[in-house]
């Protein structure tokens, strides 16, 4: 059975960090496939934010993100992590992770089919 857990969300100020995790429950849950992160605002349709291959090798970022949040992988621990500096307050949503099928890297195409409950960040301006 598939299972994913998020944390590390909050409510912080503008310019603050937060970094966000996903442990997978089972041995291959998170290790043995690729990973991303999107997030889903009130009122807005889920977005992409990042993807992670299995070996951590390529990654992948939204726009709105790029040069800001950085993701990797501890496939020792099967966790991934979204680190995000410099929030801004459009960047307020509930965040989930999920796994990946199906990638297309190079038109930055992600599809999650299993996903986790969510962690809810706020950034008050």
């Amino acid at each position: 059975q598939v299972q994913l857990v998020e944390s590390g969300g909050g409510l912080v100020q503008a310019g603050a960090s937060l970094r966000l995790s996903c442990t997978g429950s089972g041995r291959t849950t998170v290790s043995s496939n690729d990973m991303g992160w999107f997030r889903q605002a009130p009122g807005k349709e889920r977005e992409f934010v990042a993807a992670i291959n299995w070996s951590g090798g390529s990654t992948s970022y939204a726009d709105s993100v790029k040069g800001r949040f950085t993701i990797s992988r501890d496939n020792a621990k099967n966790t991934v992590y979204l680190q995000m500096n410099s929030l801004k307050p459009e960047d307020t949503a509930l965040y989930y992770c999920a796994v990946l099928v199906g990638s297309s890297w190079s038109s930055k195409s992600f599809k999650g089919i299993y996903w986790g409950q969510g962690t809810q960040v706020t950034v008050s301006s």
